[in-house]
């Protein structure tokens, strides 16, 4: 008898029940982050309340476009795997600088769709660089993401960076009673149950924040029932050399952080990445951004928080991820869905944003406990690159004075965490130094004669050893 072929978790379909679901819990997650950004760029034009409430939708649309485009892809264009897209933190500030400069929306979706293209035509090249990428990096930078993300948690948690009852202890204490829900529905429910623990306990924390006054529905009544986003809405594009410059700079810095998410999802997964499959990653990030400045967003990147939600929950499925890119398009078609899951209040999201992001941070330890770290710098490598990366997190200011080409690159814990991990390890563990080499050398030979084999320093955590090199 013929035997079908196992199918792979990410290619498995669940039951439409769960797929509703565990979508659901994705949206939920990465909702909050996606709207921030129409919400910060166009506060800071001073647009209209009609105005932003169309840069949300056409957000959302798109979201969910490129979600689906990423998860189950055509032809070049798509990882195929578990991951939500979403706009980019890092084009926010030039972005702002283009927009209240007198370039308004059409310089900026001019530069967008022109940084869209560059990572379309970049993207096979940033493939080619896997190889730079091994488990003492990708492990590096997959710790930095979820630590990177911690402090978003905690400001949710205290009530929403801004919000007038910032850190009073009933936020906390709403958030900490989303943590214990959460916690308790993994750990004591049957499995199907754990696999929805955050959304089972963002329902909680919204049923005890309704009565409690947390809550504000009163956006759900002006919404309109129907919105369609049209192409070029805010007029037609302008294309200004000093803007495009700069997405140019944001598209090299989304790639990286892309890339970073790819290969943590990879593993988390059980999907290793490879070179091919992360340039389809890149390209369907191009088009999407391509989309964006067309249908008036902005450019787009994995979302890391849902990086998180993966490895926490264990489903691997991409269909669940494509599920969630389809109620995102029906949100960006339905205001008023959207505005109902907008109420959703900040602590509520920080009480399963800290177990998601500590997932994260937890996904890295685990990658870098295969690492060899005796009689190498290894060590060194992951102490400086969380260094690098924790420092704009922690001091968000630190570079204010450097130029803006330079803070979009290293103000995103991300990028520069990732930047100095890579060049750290190519400058302790692919660089020949003399002194290390003959002491290689020598090793080798001492094992040999004895009749055995000589450990390697770094092996497990690098491309080659370094005589390997030379």
């Amino acid at each position: 008898m013929a035997t079908t072929a196992p199918v792979h978790p990410v290619d498995e379909v669940p039951p439409v029940r769960q797929l509703a679901a565990f979508g659901l819990q994705h949206v939920l997650a990465m909702y909050a982050g996606a709207v921030a950004v129409p919400l910060i760029v166009g506060g800071a034009m001073k647009l209209s309340p009609a105005d932003l409430a169309y840069l949300i939708t056409a957000d959302l649309l798109v979201c969910g476009i490129a979600t689906l485009i990423q998860c189950i892809g055509f032809w070049r264009f798509g990882v195929r795997l578990p991951i939500m897209q979403g706009c980019t933190f890092a084009a926010v500030s030039p972005m702002v600088l283009i927009g209240t400069t007198g370039g308004g929306l059409p310089a900026i979706y001019g530069s967008v769709i022109v940084a869209g293209l560059a990572i379309v035509l970049l993207a096979p090249v940033f493939g080619k660089l896997l190889r730079f990428f091994p488990p003492l990096v990708t492990g590096t930078v997959i710790l930095i993401i979820g630590l990177s993300l911690l402090p978003v948690a905690g400001n949710w948690s205290a009530g929403g960076a801004g919000a007038k009852d910032f850190g009073e202890p009933k936020n906390l204490a709403l958030a900490g009673l989303v943590l214990a829900v959460v916690l308790g529905v993994q750990r004591f429910a049957p499995a199907f149950l754990s696999r929805v623990a955050v959304l089972i306990g963002i329902v909680v924390g919204l049923a005890v924040a309704v009565p409690f006054g947390f809550t504000d529905f009163g956006g759900v009544g002006d919404a309109d029932w129907v919105g369609i986003s049209t192409p070029f809405h805010f007029g037609a594009p302008t294309f200004e050399a000093s803007a495009i410059v700069s997405m140019l700079v944001v598209a090299l810095v989304t790639m990286t952080e892309t890339t970073g998410d790819l290969i943590a999802v990879g593993e988390m997964t059980g999907r290793r990445i490879e070179p091919r499959p992360l340039s389809d990653g890149l390209r369907a990030d191009g088009l999407s951004t391509v989309l964006g400045g067309v249908f008036n967003t902005f450019p787009y990147t994995a979302y890391a928080q849902n990086v998180g939600l993966v490895g926490m929950t264990r489903v691997r499925s991409r269909w669940v991820v494509a599920a969630a890119g389809g109620i995102l398009v029906l949100l960006g078609l339905l205001p008023k869905l959207g505005a109902v899951v907008a109420a959703v209040p900040a602590p509520v999201l920080g009480g399963a944003g800290l177990v998601m992001f500590g997932t994260v941070a937890a996904g890295g330890l685990r990658t870098l406990a295969a690492v060899d770290f005796r009689g190498n710098d290894n060590l060194t490598v992951v102490a400086v690159s969380i260094a690098m990366g924790v420092l704009p997190v922690g001091v968000p200011t630190v570079y204010a004075q450097f130029p803006d080409w330079f803070q979009t690159v290293m103000n995103s814990g991300i990028s520069a965490g990732c930047l100095t991990a890579v060049t750290l390890n190519l400058l302790f563990n692919h660089l020949p130094t003399r002194a290390r080499s003959a002491a290689s050398t020598g090793a080798v030979a001492s094992a040999a004669e004895a009749g055995g084999l000589a450990l390697g320093g770094g092996e497990e955590g690098v491309e080659k050893p370094r005589e390997e090199v030379v």
